[in-house]
């Protein structure tokens, strides 16, 4: 590839007008009933910083920017590794919200956060390092593309996240690859929510896909019709009919999440200037689509002064790994890594979307007996763009075209007196005829609304030991603020003192706590019931948190005893073995069987950092001995 045509990455300082924050609180902040986004704001380790200045200065901030020919991505390491800004080159416009002024608020979890670019919230929302610094790396790949990696880890449950902003050759799309790391021994809950923000004025439209019907408040507490609300939410009336898509129709804090969607876009249109922005991934592992708003009202615009000098209002549109809403998290077992990809795309032209790929943007409007259809490509291809009636032969339209970023295309065709959901708009590979995108008309839909969640009820009126398991283990999961998982573990443990899910909770919430010593009648009664007719069960997990918890008693032969008998009960579990080796090296001095159990953990798990780390350290030590 000509060294011109490869992606370009430079870095620089940039000088931003910053309001500068207050020194970091010195007293820790532990604050684990303070009730944060839906679930708990506990802070500590992280500082907490309390006072924004009043004026601003220059302040040169570290930048990282990918260029090529459609797209220019700026990335600050400094300020938690978000985007700050994405141009459209070929549009000659920002496709996120573009604030010229680091102005924080106190909003965030350990206090300043700021508005604008792509925020990656991780392991809660907002993120507790969002306004902390992150390691970078650049990767340059064969086919000219190039990576900026940013990486931090979670001082609150020492979790890890790289993030990769990867931009290719003639491809005006920027794609986030995404690892989420449990470095630790126990499970550990997270969310992982990329929040770009968009300018907006009263001809912005949020785009949600359309077989959305409902939507859902933080919590799944409150539910309205979608696009068009009817009754009332968030106390605002929206009878007898309002379109909560258009910026301008909400006038107050307002956050919605879809209820349920088979598609994989989420975006924005802006009427005016005809383009947008479009977040793309798979719905299965990415099925988070928000909208969140100050509201077009006075309060709102008073915030919007708050976090801007200049800017104007803007709206989140945020897409949600491993999550449908806010708080829902997700677990990542001792040692495990979930990986995902995003991508983020501006387009033009289209009046709208109806069906997206990383690659095509695809829109179709009916009234009137006319269909009107447009495509957008994300690089140069040549394309047959064909419209169908499904119950004629001969295509409505059929049309061969070339699409760049540069433009949408857009034809017209009678459809005569055909419902929507008749129609197929299809687009195929210029040279293979591969359907490459497609869209039919979801019919109209005319069922029930989603009812809205209902907290957990006291624990003496839950009628099995299974449904008090799982009510605390939700209230644990969720990490809610105001209420624990106690209580209904041991509620089941006072009907049936040995049930294993229940005291294998209990131990582990102790565990976490450094209670190990009452931890460990905890996990005893639960391998004592998982024994009872079986010496080897299905679940080994117990055998291994009881020598986590012996172990960190200083009773590591009692210890390895356990760890042996999770490794025999699962030996596909590596963070039993990377166990095992530690305890032969630096316990039972036998480096030949430690070298075979870290081997054995990193073929289990090639990606976890941590077990690489380790045996290239035994490596050294076996040379040297």
């Amino acid at each position: 590839m000509k060294r011109r045509d490869r992606v370009a990455v430079s870095g620089r300082r940039l000088v931003l007008p910053t309001y500068g924050v207050g020194v970091p609180d010195r007293n820790p902040m532990f604050l684990d009933r303070r009730v944060y986004q839906g679930s708990r704001g506990a802070v500590y380790p992280h500082p907490a910083i309390e006072s924004v200045a009043d004026e601003a200065r220059d302040v040169a901030w570290r930048a990282l920017i990918l260029e090529n020919r459609w797209l220019r991505i700026t990335i600050l390491p400094e300020l938690g590794g978000r985007v700050y800004r994405a141009e459209d080159k070929a549009g000659g416009r920002d496709f996120v919200y573009h604030n010229r002024t680091i102005k924080p608020a106190l909003v965030g979890l350990a206090g300043p956060w700021i508005s604008g670019g792509i925020e990656f919230n991780w392991p809660q929302h907002h993120r507790p390092g969002t306004f902390e610094p992150v390691e970078h790396a650049v990767e340059r790949h064969a086919d000219g593309s190039a990576t900026v990696w940013c990486g931090a880890i979670d001082r609150i449950q020492r979790t890890r996240a790289l993030t990769g902003f990867r931009l290719r050759p003639d491809r005006a799309v920027l794609e986030v690859r995404v690892r989420l790391q449990n470095r630790t021994s126990e499970p550990q809950t997270f969310l992982w929510w990329a929040n770009p923000a968009v300018a907006v004025h009263d001809d912005t439209q949020s785009i949600f896909p359309p077989d959305v019907r409902a939507v859902m408040d933080h919590g799944k507490r409150a539910v309205s019709s979608f696009p068009i609300a009817t009754g009332t939410y968030y106390k605002v009336d929206y009878s007898p009919g309002t379109d909560i898509s258009r910026y301008r129709n909400i006038p107050v804090p307002t956050s919605y999440m879809a209820h349920h969607s088979d598609y994989d876009f989420l975006g924005d249109y802006d009427h005016r200037a005809q383009a947008g922005m479009l977040h793309v991934a798979d719905h299965c592992v990415v099925p988070g689509k928000k909208q969140w708003t100050w509201g077009c009202g006075a309060f709102g615009r008073a915030w919007d002064r708050h976090l801007t000098d200049a800017d104007g209002p803007y709206i989140e549109l945020m897409c949600g790994a491993f999550t449908d809403n806010q708080p829902d998290f997700s677990w990542l077992m001792p040692g495990e890594e979930k990986s995902f990809v995003q991508h983020f795309l501006p387009y033009r032209g289209t009046g709208g979307v109806k069906n997206a790929s990383a690659d095509l943007v695809l829109n179709l409007d009916v009234a009137k007996g006319r269909a009107t259809a447009a495509v957008y490509a994300s690089s140069p291809r040549t394309v047959t763009v064909e419209l169908r009636r499904r119950d004629r032969t001969a295509p409505l339209l059929r049309r061969r075209i070339r699409l760049s970023p540069a433009a949408a295309w857009r034809g017209r065709a009678a459809c005569g007196n055909a419902a929507p959901e008749a129609l197929t708009l299809r687009v195929l590979d210029g040279s293979t005829g591969a359907e490459l995108l497609a869209f039919s008309p979801p019919p109209p839909e005319a069922g029930p609304m989603p009812a809205p969640a209902v907290a957990a009820p006291p624990p003496a009126g839950i009628a099995s030991a299974e449904e008090l398991f799982l009510h605390g283990l939700h209230l644990e999961q969720y990490r809610h603020a105001t209420r624990a998982p106690e209580p209904y573990y041991l509620e089941a443990l006072r009907r049936d003192p040995l049930d294993s899910r229940c005291n294998h909770a209990m131990g582990l919430l102790l565990l976490r706590r450094g209670r190990f010593a009452e931890a460990e009648p905890y996990f005893r009664r639960a391998i004592r019931r998982l024994t009872m007719r079986n010496p080897n069960p299905t679940d080994g997990a117990p055998f291994h948190d009881l020598g986590l918890c012996l172990g960190l008693q200083g009773r590591l032969d009692e210890a390895f005893d356990a760890w042996e008998r999770a490794a025999r009960l699962d030996p596909a579990f590596p963070t039993v073995h990377r166990n095992l080796a530690l305890a032969c090296f630096n316990h039972r001095r036998d480096p030949a069987r430690a070298w075979r159990e870290l081997s054995l953990a990193v073929r289990l798990d090639p990606n976890d950092a941590r077990l690489l780390f380790e045996l290239d350290q035994l490596a050294r030590r076996r040379n040297e001995a």
